[in-house]
Order: C-alpha cells, then structure tokens, then sequence
C-alpha cells in the first residue's frame, strides 16, 4: 500500500502523523510510505531521518494526496485537504466531527473512508489513540493556565503554589478521566489547592485510593460546580463524550460568580468546549477574556511539545496503521472490533452514532459500511 503523510497545516501545529521509525516499519512491511518535505521539521525529524527509514519525500502534498491510498495525518484535514480526499482513499487521523458541520459535510462529499483516532477503542473501553494525547494535553493544562494567570496576560496575579505566608491557588478540574488526573497531578505537583469532580464513583474511589489524598474528588453536579467556582482562581474542563461534541458546564450568566482575573482552560475544545463562552484558539493567540476572567481554548494544545507529542502518539498509532496497510481497512476493520469503532465516514456515508446525532444526519452502521 502506498501511505501517505502531508505536513501539518493548521496554524502552529508541529506535529506529524508519521515519526521515522513507524516509516521504518512501514516499508519493513512492504510498504511504500510517502513523506512531504519537511513534514517532520517542528517535530525534529529532518527529511533525512525518513530517507534513512526507506520513506520518499516528495516535495508537495499535492502529489501525496494524489497518489497515496491511505492518508496519515495528525489534525482534522482543513478545507484544502478534503477538497484532494476522494473515494477508495483511507484518512486516518484524529477528525472530532461533532462540533463541526463543514467538515463532516465535506467528507461525506469527498466519499474517503476516514477512521477517527479519537473513537478507537480497546478491549478495556478506553480509547488508546486519544490517551497519548490526552495524557499530554492534560499535563499541559496547569502550566498554560499558570500563564494565563499572570497578571501581564490578564490574570489575577496569583502563583500556583503561592509562598510561606500566601495561600496556593485553588484549582477546580471538571473531569476525572485521562486529561482530569494528569492535569491534578500537575497542577497538585505545583504546590496548587485542587479539587477533581466526576460523576463516576468508581472512578473518584480510584482516584482517592492512588493519589492518596494529593488532591479532593467529589461528585460533579450542577450544584457542586456552582458552590466551587466562586473559589476557583482557574478551571480546568476535562470531560469528554466519546465522539459527541462536549456539555456545556459554565455558562456565562456564571461567570459573574468567579474570581475578576480567573482563568478557564477549556481542554475539549475539540469537541466544542464545555465552557458556554469558549471559542477555539491558537497557540499564537492562545488567550481571551469574557467578562472579566480569562480564557485558554487551544484546539491543539499538544502541538506545543510537538516532539513528545508525535512520539507518543506514534508509539499508539502505529500498530494500527500496520494492520490497514498490510490487510486493508475492511479485513483490518473486520477482525478488530475496535478499530471498526474508529469509522466515522465511508463512501458518502456517516457511520458514528454520535457524530450524527449531534448533527441531525442519518449514520449508516459501521458493520453494514464493510459490505459496501
């Protein structure tokens, strides 16, 4: 099969879908793998280290998306790509289709067959292609809101672990999952007063038991999140509906409650955010206020490291991108379940349940889009 990885086009995204090692394997397969000159480059993989790995580097993504029958990338293909997807073609990569009606349409249009790293699961129903990132986007969560709260960024002044004689801030992550515990540890790590809210008590039992009093759980509700936030100097939101666009937690009418300077740090903007006012961002401009309190909304949050990052994401990846190449998706997708979670389009079809509830569109089975 001849995979294909394009540079990253988003703004201030670093990352690549490729790292030289699954390029490596790839072709150790059978493979051939085309790379776009200087894809790797913010990631430090140099065009060499992809020669070296047996990978060809062509010199426009064009002639990537032209030849290549399986497309491995990093973020949602913006509207240039898709334009370039066509049928028989596989993109595989993360595509957060919920929240975003254009790009949903636009692949539908385009009939590629695309997977969605971020609804792979796995045989334990967690979601082994999002963790990598969500483990890194949640340790970056305290230190973007301990900028955001500088009082030369608009906000309140206040340093996470304060000093003898000065309080810590207090911080309040909505979510317990992967982002939420990484993002408390962290944000405990820095000396910081936190508080976690889930709404599964398994989940806060094993957050007690392992962190070992660390930080405080409790119960999310509308009620303890109203109670909490007037205290908060920054609130990290980590909830997330598997492939569905994201609740909305605090609405704005709220935000009159907070701290003047408080920071909210919005990690599934992906999906839509689950703060009322947030509105994604980029790394350039990463950062704005709504009523006083300050707002962190970067939709690629991880592209800041984008060497950890792409090495942990490729370390995910890789197996799977093996299994579609050397079987084809249908086979692949056949004999692991899980990875047939990930189809979110195929042949003009929409074929996650939650993508098209949240957009009004009708899905077609993922095991009826094998027989197509």
């Amino acid at each position: 099969m001849k995979i294909g990885c394009p540079a990253e086009v988003k703004p201030q995204e670093f990352r690549v879908g490729l790292t030289p090692n699954a390029a490596r394997e790839a072709v150790a397969h059978g493979h051939e793998v085309l790379i776009e000159s200087g894809a790797g480059a913010g990631a430090g993989f140099e065009d060499g280290a992809y020669e070296g790995a047996g990978a060809r580097i062509v010199p426009a993504a064009a002639e990537i998306f032209a030849e290549a029958e399986m497309i491995v990338k990093v973020k949602e293909p913006q509207a240039g790509e898709r334009k370039q997807l066509r049928e028989g073609q596989v993109l595989f990569t993360y595509l957060h289709l919920a929240p975003d009606p254009e790009q949903t349409r636009d692949l539908l249009d385009s009939g590629v067959t695309a997977i969605a790293y971020e609804t792979v699961t796995d045989e334990r129903g967690g979601l082994p292609l999002l963790a990598p990132m969500s483990e890194v986007a949640g340790r970056l969560a305290p230190q973007m809101g301990a900028w955001t709260l500088q009082k030369a960024n608009g906000g309140r002044g206040v340093l996470m672990g304060g000093v003898p004689g000065v309080g810590p801030a207090r911080v309040l992550v909505i979510g317990g999952g992967v982002v939420g515990t990484h993002a408390a540890r962290i944000a405990a790590g820095m000396g910081a007063e936190v508080t976690v809210l889930d709404r599964s008590l398994p989940r806060l039992r094993y957050l007690d038991d392992t962190f070992a009093g660390a930080f405080r759980n409790g119960y999310s509700s509308t009620g303890l999140v109203a109670e909490l936030l007037p205290q908060a100097d920054m609130v990290i939101g980590a909830v997330l509906i598997p492939g569905a666009a994201a609740p909305k937690l605090i609405t704005r009418a709220q935000l009159a409650d907070m701290k003047p300077g408080a920071a909210l740090v919005d990690v599934a903007i992906d999906q839509g955010g689950c703060f009322e006012t947030s509105k994604a961002t980029t790394h350039e401009n990463p950062i704005y206020a709504v009523d006083g309190i300050m707002h962190y909304c970067v939709a690629n949050m991880p592209g800041a490291v984008a060497r950890t990052a792409t090495i942990a994401l490729g370390n995910a990846t890789m197996p799977h991108v093996l299994a579609l190449a050397d079987k084809g998706w249908r086979k692949a997708c056949e004999e692991d379940p899980h990875l047939l979670a990930g189809l979110n389009t195929h042949a003009g079809h929409l074929t996650y349940y939650a993508v098209g509830h949240a957009l009004g569109i009708d899905v077609l089975s993922p095991t009826m889009a094998l027989r197509q």
